[in-house]
């Protein structure tokens, strides 16, 4: 997909597009320091401006819950390096909500040439030809795109959705399942549809522990903490789906 002509949106499926930046915490060869991580990059419309301060303070809040996801968070905009110290060095006196002196220790990358921008599609004419979208590109930890968000300038990002995203693809990646609509965390996860007529007579006619079916093609697990709840680990792992689970 091409905006005006030049900037091309990489895909769902694609491999990020390689660049070296340089950033509030030093230089970065992308997507290369970041392998065998989960990236969140982002790009806002500009420094000092309210709605990105929100979401700036929001992000960097909740750096150890991303990064308890194996996930690094990765910022950028077409502002210069000097406007994007000063500028967090400004977050960390800014009280909000429940949120103050709150740090920003992820980097950011100083985009004034627009050459990142523009390999990512943060560039949009028919937002401006001046300030990145809010966009976030959900990078998984082989470097390929997962999944992409674009918001406009005048509304904020939910993190909280965006967290969730990242925890279903890796439910997804980890057990082979789908997640449906408004799942959160722990929910039920639905069971690849059978492939033939002999596998979904089975499924229906052999039902499993934890596994119920609506009809022959969508069947879901049940989640184990549900019907636990007097037990809460600190950290709940989420529940394994043997390969037995998997095919019926």
């Amino acid at each position: 997909m091409n905006i005006d002509g030049n900037n091309k949106i990489p895909l769902i499926g694609d491999y990020a597009p390689a660049f070296h930046g340089v950033s509030t915490n030093g230089d970065i060869d992308f997507p290369s320091d970041y392998y065998g991580s989960w990236v969140v990059f982002f790009s806002h419309p500009g420094d000092f401006t309210p709605v990105c301060t929100t979401e700036f303070m929001t992000f960097a809040s909740m750096i150890n819950d991303f990064r308890m996801l194996n996930t690094e968070l990765l910022g950028l905009s077409v502002d210069g390096i000097y406007s994007h110290i000063a500028w967090l060095r400004k977050i960390k006196e800014l009280s909000w909500k429940n949120l103050k002196n709150v740090e920003v220790t992820f980097p950011v990358i100083a985009d004034v040439s627009m050459e990142i921008a523009k390999k990512y599609g943060m560039m949009q004419p028919g937002s401006s030809n001046t300030q990145t979208v809010r966009a976030v590109f959900i990078i998984d930890p082989e470097g390929k795109i997962r999944a992409i968000l674009y918001y406009p300038l005048t509304t904020g990002r939910n993190m909280d959705e965006i967290m969730r995203i990242i925890i279903a693809l890796q439910e997804s990646d980890r057990d082979n399942v789908a997640t449906p609509a408004n799942w959160m965390p722990y929910d039920d996860v639905i069971l690849p549809a059978p492939r033939t007529l002999w596998d979904a007579n089975y499924r229906v006619n052999n039902p499993r522990d934890m596994t119920y079916c609506l009809d022959w093609f969508l069947c879901f697990h049940q989640n184990y903490y549900q019907e636990n709840m007097n037990y809460i680990p600190e950290v709940l792992p989420y529940p394994s789906i043997t390969d037995e689970d998997r095919s019926c």
